[in-house]
């Protein structure tokens, strides 16, 4: 019986990321009528008038396009059952994922990071948090072009996981507002807690997980 509850335990967390992916996707989208023609009286842009007009509004509306998209493909990516049934579609879409996070996503998160609401506490966690996306991307990529297909899955769940840090940030925020706390410092905390926090539980899972003997040399390609 326990051993039953803890198996379906990763099916369910599965789950749940994937509707509050979804949540937040459809939650970006509906706030698309603020951003076309941008509205400076919505909570997001509210103060932003100043410096909107320059390379921030191209960061701006980048990102707005490219990360709700980048989630929703992570979901799709990180799907077992989507990649052993479709692989050539799984290898389509992980090529425009990178290509997404490298040209699109990670660029306009670090340029708009030095914009931060709250200063330069949380304007550095949302930088490094863009970097960090960027390299884990990257070196996902390599490793799958190197056909070392272990550690490419892991590069791009560490990947998934940095992007799931907009669902967490929100999560965060509707916990604050629920709670009517409003401290200075929950922005630019949870900037760092949003991302660091579920890559550490990820790194004490893959430490902590017994291992099944998959190798991370190259796989023999099957003609």
């Amino acid at each position: 019986m326990q051993k039953l509850g803890l198996s379906a335990l990763p099916v369910a967390l599965s789950a749940l990321t994937s509707v509050l992916i979804v949540k937040v996707a459809l939650g970006v989208l509906l706030e698309y009528g603020n951003y076309f023609p941008p509205d400076f009286q919505s909570d997001f842009l509210r103060g932003r008038e100043a410096y909107f007009w320059g390379g921030y509004q191209w960061a701006f509306y980048f990102h707005l396009i490219s990360g709700p998209a980048s989630l929703l493909l992570g979901t799709i990516l990180v799907s077992d059952w989507f990649r052993s049934r479709v692989p050539m579609w799984h290898r389509r879409l992980g090529r425009f994922q990178v290509a997404n996070i490298l040209l699109l996503v990670a660029p306009s998160g670090l340029y708009m990071s030095w914009y931060a609401d709250t200063g330069a506490i949380a304007g550095a966690g949302l930088g490094t948090l863009a970097i960090a996306t960027a390299a884990c991307a990257g070196l996902g990529w390599r490793a799958a072009v190197t056909r070392r297909f272990a550690i490419h899955r892991r590069w791009m769940l560490r990947t998934f996981i940095l992007l799931c840090s907009a669902v967490v940030i929100r999560m965060i925020g509707g916990l604050a507002t629920v709670l009517e706390f409003d401290a200075v410092w929950l922005y630019p905390a949870s900037c760092w807690v949003s991302w660091l926090l579920p890559v550490l539980v990820f790194e004490s899972w893959q430490f902590l997980e017994p291992r099944k003997g998959v190798s991370s040399s190259p796989v023999p390609k099957v003609t």
